[in-house]
Parts: C-alpha cells; sequence; structure tokens
C-alpha cells in the first residue's frame, strides 16, 4: 500500500523548481494574473499553467478566475507551516552552535598571564 506524501513534502517538492520559486516570490508582493507571472520567466503560458497546478495542489497557491482573468495569490497558511518548519531547524542549529562554543570555550589552552 502507498503511502500519501505529507503536505511539508508536497510544499518543498513543488518550491524544487526554480521557475515555481520566482512565482512564489513574485506573488509575495502580491495577487499576480497569469499573464503578469509569465511575462518574466522563460517559458510558454502553458508551462506557467502547469507550474501553477503543481503549486496549487502543494497548497501554496490558490487562483480564482473572474471573467477571462485568472488570478493567482500565495496561500499564506501552508507558507506560514514551511516558516514554522525552517525555525524550528533553525533553532535546533543555534543551540547546538551554542552548546559547541560554550565547550570550545571550555576546553580552550589558557593563556599564561605576563
Amino acid at each position: 500500500m502507498l503511502q500519501q506524501p505529507e503536505p511539508l513534502d508536497v510544499a518543498f517538492q513543488a518550491l524544487s523548481d526554480p521557475g515555481r520559486r520566482a512565482m512564489v516570490e513574485q506573488l509575495s508582493l502580491g495577487p499576480a494574473s497569469v499573464s503578469d507571472l509569465a511575462r518574466p520567466l522563460p517559458m510558454t503560458l502553458s508551462a506557467v499553467v502547469q507550474h501553477l497546478k503543481v503549486l496549487e495542489e502543494a497548497g501554496l497557491v490558490k487562483s480564482q478566475k473572474v471573467g477571462r482573468v485568472r488570478t493567482c495569490s500565495l496561500e499564506i497558511g501552508a507558507i506560514a507551516q514551511i516558516e514554522i518548519w525552517i525555525a524550528e531547524r533553525r533553532r535546533f542549529w543555534m543551540q547546538q552552535y551554542d552548546q559547541l562554543e560554550a565547550y570550545l570555550a571550555q576546553t580552550a589552552p589558557q593563556e599564561p598571564d605576563q
């Protein structure tokens, strides 16, 4: 039986592509149409739509069609989950570095007084 991938795994997989990261970065400035997202990218509009589908399936982006224009925006909840995960890793490694620094300070050879 196949297991469903975790949401965080799907999100990081979606963000592994530089084009999709560029779209997320552009959407961090505010909602944008698919055409606006495609303009600076070296890919066809069809490719942009496929990449947006990956981002939507990962829960990172939502889109809404009004008339003939599809507008995309970031899904803040999913981005917040990624931020929390990264902050937890950062906190862990900062503690490790602090412990290493304390250990090195304790074990450093003492300089003789002159």
